[in-house]
């Protein structure tokens, strides 16, 4: 089985190497412990490896003071409608309702779309998926950094808009509205698609990072599954999975979804 979800992670890496984007002239094929591959610019791979280390230090640092550790998966990028300012602040939000949910002196949320974990701004989702695959994987591809990932749903944007089910689109339509005149990078963006994205579709179901994010969690807990001989791991000691504030039942956890950006250079 463990053999069965490597290659389905190679067979993602080969199958999409035609949909991965048009290359640039530096553009080389990366792949991550557990056989997982992006195309990435070779230039930023010094810079992405420097991240890695930085992110793995805080949160050695916070494991260090006997917390649970979790990571955020958000759609980030403004896409489909989506707004990365609001897609950051709603990151902000909801880590810190996490954390307070769960107890700040027992665990912390590693916030993915946080200033402090940006790459220059020649990145695109590639490399930001080769450093968060790297993230999660952790050294030897057991995510043993990890307790939890924590995947964004609809009703995290429904708090951060102050929808109760009643003229959501409306109460989307009058923030935009709002907010647009003083916010250029806002009014670049229609307002009918950004109403319809966060009424509607606002979610990691629209994100293809949080797409990969998914597929590498899954094919972490299939590999902690088949250490059940070490005492660390094993069916018990998966990571565990959210999604929109529940915990999932073992059949959506086990399942691959599309994948997002993997994939090597055509």
């Amino acid at each position: 089985m463990l053999a069965r979800a490597v290659t389905i992670a190679c067979v993602f890496a080969l199958t999409l190497t035609a949909s991965a984007g048009p290359s640039r002239a530096r553009s080389v094929t990366e792949c991550t412990k557990d056989h997982v591959c992006y195309c990435v610019d070779q230039d930023l791979k010094v810079e992405i490896q420097k991240k890695v280390a930085e992110i793995r230090a805080r949160i050695a640092a916070e494991r260090a003071q006997g917390k649970a550790i979790g990571y955020l998966s958000i759609p980030i990028s403004s896409a489909g409608g989506g707004y990365d300012k609001v897609n950051g602040l709603v990151a902000k939000e909801t880590a810190d309702r996490v954390v307070a949910r769960l107890g700040a002196r027992a665990a912390w949320v590693l916030n993915t779309a946080s200033d402090e974990v940006k790459l220059s701004g020649d990145a695109r989702g590639p490399e930001y998926m080769l450093m968060w695959t790297q993230v999660l994987e952790g050294e030897d591809g057991l995510g043993r950094d990890f307790d939890f990932v924590y995947f964004v749903g609809p009703s995290e944007f429904a708090k951060f808009f102050g929808l109760k089910g009643a003229n959501d689109l409306e109460i989307l339509e009058a923030y935009y509205d709002r907010e647009s005149p003083a916010d250029p990078k806002l009014r670049q963006i229609d307002k009918r698609e950004f109403r319809n994205y966060y009424g509607l579709r606002a979610s990691v179901a629209a994100s293809r990072g949080s797409h990969d994010e998914w597929n590498i969690v899954r094919l972490i807990n299939e590999r902690r599954r088949h250490e059940q001989h070490r005492a660390e791991f094993g069916m018990a000691r998966q990571l565990a999975v959210l999604f929109d504030g529940q915990a999932l039942a073992p059949g959506p956890v086990e399942t691959v979804t599309a994948p997002g950006y993997l994939g090597g250079c055509p």
